[in-house]
């Protein structure tokens, strides 16, 4: 390693305090989806501070996306700085955006409270802890003097946990991912600081709904249960599918281990009356909402159908309608629908992959050991940046552990914080000119 590299790595250790409290600045910026609070504020106070390091600051709403209003615009910041030789582009997006917080707390989930070489808070690995490290990661090369060829550029995005149509699709569509504009994608997602993560499994999220026929609940006799119809369904899924999907492997290194099977989750279940708030006084008289005697007319269920490279998305949609259709045809009354919500299918950059070789040998320089490959289990923004951008060489790389992301106390490393920032400062070094190999 020469020097320049060397004192590369020594400027980005010393910046182990500002690191920790730039995440702990963005944790505290509670920017919750649902239903999208402080997106604005937390856009704004990125570009604000880039924009001081020399970086030209796009804001960017997703006029007419799903989830946008006045009331909580869906406002993405994208930021470029341009060295002053020709060379190509490296983009670090992290999405702002974070899950509700949730019980079971024995932190404040937005204090960004420091205990144990630890920051904690929702959205710590989450993936603000990688949105800091590529902020200092990039900070840290302008500040070295190094001939930086090409561009770099760091974007804030929303709405990623639900689909990300409104942050990385919505600029995806419109040239944001795409080259010439950018070569390289790195999405700093809490895979672990020694893992590249290549690709992910695919979705398709649907809507069942079962139909019944409404009656008066003290004579059922006379009506036709569609949530009596849905468990009838709920059972074929339990008993014919689910032990199928269990016999279907794939071969790419899906981490957790768990999920190098097909899986089906049941989302939710909505059937007959509205949800209500029952109580009673002390006498037992209610004082609460009152239940209203029908049989339910009507059920839906969400469906969240995770499916392996090895499968085909027509073919995961034809087993659950065929599944249906056997009910039509064999229990009595049961009709249904069904509708498509989202769907993506997997996604693996090759592993000789211009931003797979960098990182890979960016991670033996800094932690002296050679990286995992890894895919996930579910989606992220890799989905629209190879799809809508056309953009293949992209990967997932940060630090934080993905088994705590949307958990309680969860927390990232500020080592990981600190390893992560020098990895990414050294691959996109290697990116920017260019360079494939030493």
């Amino acid at each position: 390693m020469n020097k320049a590299t060397q004192a590369l790595l020594e400027r980005i250790e010393s910046k182990r305090d500002e690191v920790t409290a730039l995440t702990q600045d963005l944790v505290r910026i509670p920017t919750v989806n649902p239903p999208g609070d402080a997106y604005e504020a937390c856009a704004r106070f990125l570009g604000e501070r880039l924009q001081k390091r020399g970086f030209a600051v796009e804001y960017i709403r997703a006029l007419g996306a799903p989830g946008d209003s006045d009331l909580r615009p869906r406002l993405n910041v994208v930021a470029r700085w341009t060295g002053a030789s020709p060379g190509e582009c490296v983009h670090f997006n992290s999405h702002i955006d974070v899950v509700e917080a949730g019980p079971g707390w024995s932190f404040d989930p937005f204090g960004a409270e420091v205990a144990n070489g630890r920051v904690y808070g929702r959205g710590t690995c989450d993936m603000k802890g990688g949105l800091a490290s590529s902020i200092i990661a990039c900070e840290a090369l302008i500040e070295s003097g190094l001939p930086i060829p090409g561009a770099l550029e760091i974007s804030g995005t929303v709405d990623e946990e639900s689909g990300g149509f409104s942050g990385v699709g919505y600029l995806a569509e419109r040239g944001y991912f795409s080259q010439p504009r950018v070569h390289h994608v790195i999405i700093p997602e809490p895979l672990g600081v020694d893992r590249i993560c290549l690709g992910h499994r695919g979705v398709w999220w649907s809507e069942v709904e079962t139909r019944g026929r409404i009656a008066h609940g003290s004579m059922p006799f006379l009506g036709d249960s569609a949530i009596n119809h849905m468990s009838a369904f709920i059972h074929l899924l339990e008993t014919q599918l689910q032990p199928r999907l269990q016999g279907r492997r794939t071969a790419e290194p899906v981490e957790p281990a768990g999920a190098r099977v097909s899986t089906l989750n049941i989302n939710s279940i909505h059937g007959g009356q509205v949800p209500q708030n029952y109580s009673t006084d002390a006498r037992g008289w209610p004082t609460g909402d009152l239940p209203a005697p029908v049989v339910a007319h009507n059920c839906r269920a969400v469906l969240d159908r995770r499916f392996i490279a090895e499968e085909n998305l027509e073919a995961v949609k034809q087993e659950i309608i065929d599944m249906l259709d056997e009910l039509k045809r064999t229990r009595p009354g049961f009709d249904y629908g069904i509708r498509d919500i989202m769907s993506f299918v997997p996604t693996a950059t090759p592993k000789d992959a211009p931003v797979v070789d960098a990182t890979a040998r960016a991670i033996a320089r800094v932690l002296g050991r050679e990286p995992s490959y890894i895919a996930s289990p579910g989606t992220y923004d890799q989905k629209h940046i190879v799809r809508s951008g056309k953009l293949n060489d992209c990967i997932a790389y940060g630090p934080g552990i993905l088994d705590l992301a949307h958990q309680p106390d969860e927390y990232v490393g500020i080592q990981e914080l600190v390893d992560s920032a020098k990895i990414m400062a050294l691959a996109a070094l290697d990116l920017t000119a260019g360079k494939r190999q030493h």
